[in-house]
This record gives structure tokens, C-alpha cells and sequence, in this order.
């Protein structure tokens, strides 16, 4: 490894020489160069190097590079300005000098050594991480911003290793296209790519892509030559009409005039090579999309980027694809909800319909068209999902300061509430359908109380409530945040024992028939509600004791129980507090949560001095090792409770316990002495 080394940095003397030679570097600067590039020579050639390792080297050799540059034009500056103040001398010594100057600076070893180093280590670097993606970028992209000639061969290297990345068939393709300017080859490598890549949805998009891209070029230089009939534009209007303005652009290549007759021969000729440069064009495009749907037949996604891209480009006699690809989308995915809604959205962006119209009436043609394709498809598709859809559609129209809402609405003077009448309708389709899901229902509550119809809300809630969604817990928060907003609002500063009797058999009902790890919510504002009334928060507490037997020990369970236990110990001290948390830990599988909530209060008491505290933490975290023995954040915390407030025979005792039943001689900290 050492000769190896030594062999390495003995090629380099040349370009040292170079660098002193110039005066971009003093001796004992290159002395430190070389010190360090010795140093990550032995760093790659060590029997496991890291990917760091050719990494550091790398940016070690650009700033080295970097600053060779700057020294650089610092020194020519220097140099021009000299010459600019001795320009009073003779012409001899001055052509003289100049030529010397020409000569020094005059490309050299030293220009190139960093570039060719750096590829060179890049090299060794795929040769040792083939597998790193990330490393072939670098590579390539270092060798596109030189711009330098060994950027086919490594193309090729990352092709052969990875032939099923599309990332790497597109990237050679962009560079033979974009920076080659070879089209064939890009088309081969597009080609080859989706022969080794026939499922990847952007390698068919991009190839779409470049061949749409190409065929504008063309475009371009027809117009360009005058060899376009129709030019750029589809209007043939503006075409002839540009044509004929700047018709003395025009100019025959030959000068004779060979009469009207054969003048018209040969705009007819020209003609017919415009139309069959365009029906080649578009047989491309036909045979791109049709492979694409052979190779992903179920794919949504590719269809909709085919038709966006075709949308984008201003191409002739591509409506017809755009038809054909319409068709395609509704003949293969009409089965598909998120077909029906992209298709609804798309009539908001169709401008051919509504040239005519003004702004307010154009908006309101496109929602009606929108409408029209939502309602269709809920007759052929009524679903959940296909109502839920309709339904954000209309909350994006009816909000359209929200985050997710349609552009076209926003900052518009369109008024939507007039289409109320259509929301609620399909609400009540959904309702009627059966598919009214939980997050529909709490919509159309909300809608009414938001149109200020409480009475219907109220009704609605309580039918769906009561039959088909009754599991639904936050329907029930919904309906019981309106039977206590409706009570609030009768007039009455406090509620009346009437009152208070309808709310709490309403939270019985519900929070006796789900169980507690979905009724979490309804929990906690039944015990805030009722946290002043202390007969029926009890009665909550023997409910509470039902539904945590059956929890089990969840997570919501044990926020429900700390609730109940801290709403004790604010109200009547810390002696009722531990008589209810007995309560809860004696129930099966107490959580764990439940534990470190009981602990924490006692270790707070023990902090400030109180040892009956102490005691009852320690029989906590005791009861809960039991429980719990592999818990390594139980035991910590167990032992810097002994640590602070305990005794060293305590600390040491709980250490060596941890250590036996965890197994593991890293578990805690060491022992105090």
C-alpha cells in the first residue's frame, strides 16, 4: 500500500513544479498539499474505506482547485494593470513583455491535474460503492459542469450496474439530448430504458416528453426557414397573415421566375410535406401512448401526466389524441372514484366552452359542467368514497381560502352560497344511499349549523345518531357539544337540574356502548362538563370503572383514569387521590402510562420531603416492574428516584436488580460510590 502511495504522489511532481513555477503557491504550502493528499491516499487504501473517506478527498481537491483559480486571475489582474501603467514605453518592450506574459500564462499542466485527480477518484470510488446511487450523480454531474469527454463512459458504467434505475436511462438521455444535441441517441437510450424499465410511469412520461419537445424544435426551424404552411400557431388566420406581412422574408433561392404555375405546384408540394411531417409527428406520439398503456394499463397517474403534457404544448392535429386518450380514461377507469373526480375538476380548467362568456358567467358554466360529471358519476358509482369526493369539491368551492382549495375560486367574486340548495342535496343522496360515512355526517351537521338552522341539525344528528352511525364517536361530540351550546344559550347562567339530568343520560348512553379507546374525547368533556357537579361526575367514575376493565390497559384508558385521579387530588387532596389510583391499578392490565402518572405524582411529594411519598413511589415502580420488567425507561427512572431522594443501599440495590433482570451490564448508570 505504501509503494502504491509513493508511486502516486511521485506522478505529481510535474504539476507541483508547475504551481511554484507560476507563483500560485510558495513551497511550504506544497509541502502541506502534499502532506494531506498522503494522508488521503492511506485513507482510501486501507483494507475497508468509507464512502466519507473519497468524499472529504474530493472537496479537499476542489478548494485546492478553487483557490488555485483565484490566485490565478488575482496574479493576471496584477500583470494587466502593470502594463497598463507602463504603456509610455517603447513598442518593442512592450510586445516583448506581453509575449513573455502570454507565455506564462499559457495552459498548463497545473489547469488540468485537480480536474483529472478529482475524476479519477470519483472513479476509484464507483469501483469500490457500486451500489451508490447518490455517488454515480456526483460523478456524472461533476462531469457535465467540466463539460469533459468522460461523461459517455461513465454513463455507460452506471447503466450496466443499474440497468433497472430510470432515474439513470432518463439522465443519459437529457444529457445526449440537451447537451449533445443527439437526438438519435437520446431516442435509443429513451427506447432501451423502457425495454429494462417497462413499469416506470416517468420514463414513459419523459420520453413523451422529449419527442413533443423535438418535434417543437423542428417547428421552430421551419418557421425559421419559411418552411412552415401553418406555422407555430394552429390559427391558419394568423398564419397567412404573418406569411403575408413579412413575405420579403421569404426569398427564393433561386432567382429566375418560374411562372405562377409552378409556383403553385410547389406551395402544393410543400404543403403535402408539412402534413406528412405532422401525421409522422403524431404516429410517434400515437405509438408512445400506446405503449404506455399496454405496459401500465391500470395506471391513473400516467394517463392524466400524458394529457397535462399534451395540454402544454401548442402542437397541430393533436386534438384528436387528446380525444383518443379522454376516451381511453373513461372507457378503462370509469369503475374508478378518483377517475370521476379528476375528470369533474378538469371542466373547471376546459377554456373551449367559455371564450365567449364573462368572467362571473364563465365560472359558473364550468361549476355547472363540474356538477353535471359529479352527478353522473354518483348514479354509476354510488360509494362512500365517490360522495365523500363530491362533497370536498364543494367545500373547496364553498372555502376557498383554505389551504387545499381550488385556485379558480380564489380571490373571485363568484358567490357560491347560492348553490347551498345542490350541497345539501347530495348530503341527503348519501344519507339516502346508505353511504353516509362518519366524516360525511359531521359535514352535513355542520353545514346546518353553519347555515344557521339549528333545530334541523339537531334532528339530523340525533336520527344518525341513533341508527345507522351509532358507533360514531364523533358524531356524539358533535351532537353533545349542541345539546350543551343549546342549553348555554337559553337564557340561564347556570344549568338547571333538568338540564344536567338529559345531559348526563345522553354521555352515559354513548360512552356505556363504545368502548373507551374511541370514546376518548367524549370522556374528557363529559368529566369537564360535569367537573363541577360532583354526584354526577361520581356516577361518570363508576362508568369509567366498566370501560377500563374492558380497555384493558390502553393509552386512552390511562389518560381517561389520570384525568379522574388529578381531578381528586385538586379537589380533596392527595389521601383521595392514592384510594382512587389503587382503584384504576387493581383493575386488570393496568396501563403503563397509568403507573408513570401515579409515580410522578408521589415523587413530587417525595422531592419536597415526604417520606410516606417515597415509600408509595417505590411500592409504584415496584408494581410495575412486575408488570413491566423490560421496560429500560422504568427502571432509569426508578434508579435517579434513589439517586436524589433515596440512599446509596437503595440506588445500589435497584442497579444490580435492573442488571439481572434486563441482562445487560449497560442498562443504568454506575452505581454511586
Amino acid at each position: 500500500m505504501a509503494d502504491a502511495v509513493q508511486y502516486r504522489l511521485e506522478r505529481m511532481t510535474d504539476e507541483l513544479d508547475d504551481l511554484e513555477r507560476r507563483g500560485l503557491f510558495t513551497r511550504a504550502e506544497l509541502a502541506d498539499v502534499v502532506r494531506r493528499r498522503r494522508d488521503f491516499e492511506f485513507r482510501i487504501r486501507r483494507h475497508s474505506p468509507l464512502r466519507q473517506d473519497y468524499l472529504d478527498y474530493i472537496a479537499y481537491e476542489l478548494r485546492l482547485d478553487s483557490l488555485r483559480n483565484l490566485r490565478k486571475r488575482a496574479i493576471i489582474r496584477a500583470a494587466a494593470s502593470e502594463s497598463d501603467a507602463s504603456d509610455d514605453e517603447d513598442d518593442d518592450a512592450g510586445n516583448k513583455r506581453k509575449s513573455k506574459r502570454g507565455k506564462k500564462w499559457k495552459r498548463s499542466i497545473s489547469d488540468v491535474a485537480g480536474v483529472l485527480r478529482v475524476l479519477d477518484i470519483y472513479r476509484m470510488a464507483t469501483v469500490r460503492f457500486k451500489g451508490d446511487l447518490d455517488l454515480w450523480f456526483r460523478y456524472l454531474e461533476f462531469c457535465r459542469d467540466k463539460r469533459h469527454g468522460r461523461m459517455k463512459q461513465v454513463l455507460a458504467q452506471a447503466i450496466r450496474f443499474h440497468p433497472k434505475v430510470p432515474g439513470l436511462w432518463i439522465y443519459a438521455a437529457a444529457w445526449e439530448f440537451d447537451q449533445n444535441l443527439n437526438v438519435a441517441a437520446a431516442r435509443a437510450l429513451m427506447q432501451s430504458g423502457l425495454r429494462s424499465c417497462p413499469q416506470s410511469e416517468d420514463m414513459w412520461v419523459e420520453y413523451l416528453r422529449m419527442e413533443l419537445t423535438y418535434l417543437n424544435k423542428l417547428k421552430a426551424r421551419k418557421v425559421a426557414l419559411g418552411e412552415d404552411v401553418k406555422t407555430l400557431q394552429k390559427s391558419d388566420n394568423d398564419a397567412g397573415q404573418w406569411k403575408e406581412e413579412n413575405k420579403e422574408l421569404f426569398m427564393p433561392l433561386n432567382e429566375q421566375d418560374e411562372g405562377p404555375k409552378d409556383s403553385g405546384s410547389a406551395a402544393d408540394a410543400l404543403e403535402e410535406k408539412e402534413d406528412m411531417f405532422w401525421r409522422q409527428g403524431l404516429l410517434i406520439i400515437q405509438t408512445i401512448y400506446q405503449g404506455a398503456v399496454e405496459a401500465l394499463p391500470s395506471s391513473l397517474t400516467l394517463r392524466k401526466k400524458f394529457l397535462e403534457i399534451l395540454n402544454s404544448v401548442d402542437l397541430a392535429h393533436s386534438e384528436e389524441l387528446k380525444l383518443e386518450v379522454l376516451d381511453d380514461l373513461k372507457k378503462d377507469f370509469s369503475h374508478c372514484e378518483d377517475y370521476w373526480d379528476w375528470f369533474a375538476r378538469l371542466q373547471l380548467t376546459d377554456l373551449n366552452n367559455s371564450n365567449s362568456l364573462n368572467g362571473k358567467d364563465a365560472l359558473s358554466n364550468k361549476l355547472n359542467r363540474s356538477i353535471q360529471v359529479y352527478d353522473e358519476a354518483v348514479r354509476r358509482l354510488p360509494s362512500s368514497k365517490m360522495y365523500s369526493l363530491y362533497a370536498k369539491f364543494w367545500m373547496d368551492v364553498l372555502h376557498p381560502d383554505r389551504e387545499d382549495s381550488i385556485a379558480l375560486f380564489q380571490n373571485s367574486e363568484f358567490d357560491a352560497s347560492e348553490f347551498t340548495s345542490s350541497i345539501l342535496k347530495v348530503y341527503g343522496s348519501a344519507q339516502a344511499c346508505g353511504c353516509l360515512t362518519e366524516d360525511l355526517a359531521c359535514q352535513y351537521v355542520s353545514l346546518c349549523l353553519k347555515l344557521e338552522r339549528l333545530e334541523e341539525a339537531k334532528n339530523l344528528a340525533e336520527k344518525l345518531c341513533n341508527s345507522p352511525l351509532s358507533d360514531a364517536a364523533n358524531l356524539w361530540s358533535l351532537r353533545a357539544s349542541m345539546e350543551i351550546n343549546s342549553f348555554a344559550t337559553a337564557g340561564t347562567s347556570q344549568f338547571s337540574k333538568e338540564n344536567l339530568s338529559c345531559l348526563f343520560d345522553l354521555f352515559s348512553t354513548v360512552l356505556s356502548k363504545l368502548p373507551i379507546t374511541q370514546s376518548e374525547g367524549l370522556w374528557h368533556m363529559a368529566m369537564k362538563f360535569f367537573s363541577n357537579e360532583k354526584v354526577y361526575f361520581e356516577k361518570l367514575v363508576k362508568c369509567a370503572m366498566l370501560s377500563l376493565g374492558l380497555a384493558g390497559g390502553s393509552d386512552s384508558g390511562a389518560s381517561v383514569s389520570s384525568a379522574i385521579i388529578g381531578w381528586y387530588f385538586q379537589r380533596d387532596g392527595m389521601k383521595q387521590a392514592r384510594k382512587m389510583y389503587k382503584r384504576f391499578l387493581a383493575l386488570p392490565r393496568p396501563s403503563l402510562k397509568l403507573f408513570q402518572y401515579c409515580i410522578e405524582l408521589e415523587a413530587n411529594l417525595a422531592s419536597l420531603g415526604d417520606h410516606g411519598a417515597l415509600a408509595n413511589a417505590r411500592k409504584l415502580y415496584n408494581s410495575a416492574i412486575d408488570h413491566y420488567p423490560q421496560e429500560r425507561e422504568l427502571w432509569r427512572n426508578y434508579h435517579n428516584l434513589e439517586l436524589k431522594v433515596g440512599t446509596s443501599e437503595t440506588a445500589n440495590a435497584v442497579y444490580w436488580r435492573a442488571r439481572k433482570v434486563l441482562s445487560d451490564s449497560t442498562a443504568l448508570t454506575a452505581p454511586s460510590s
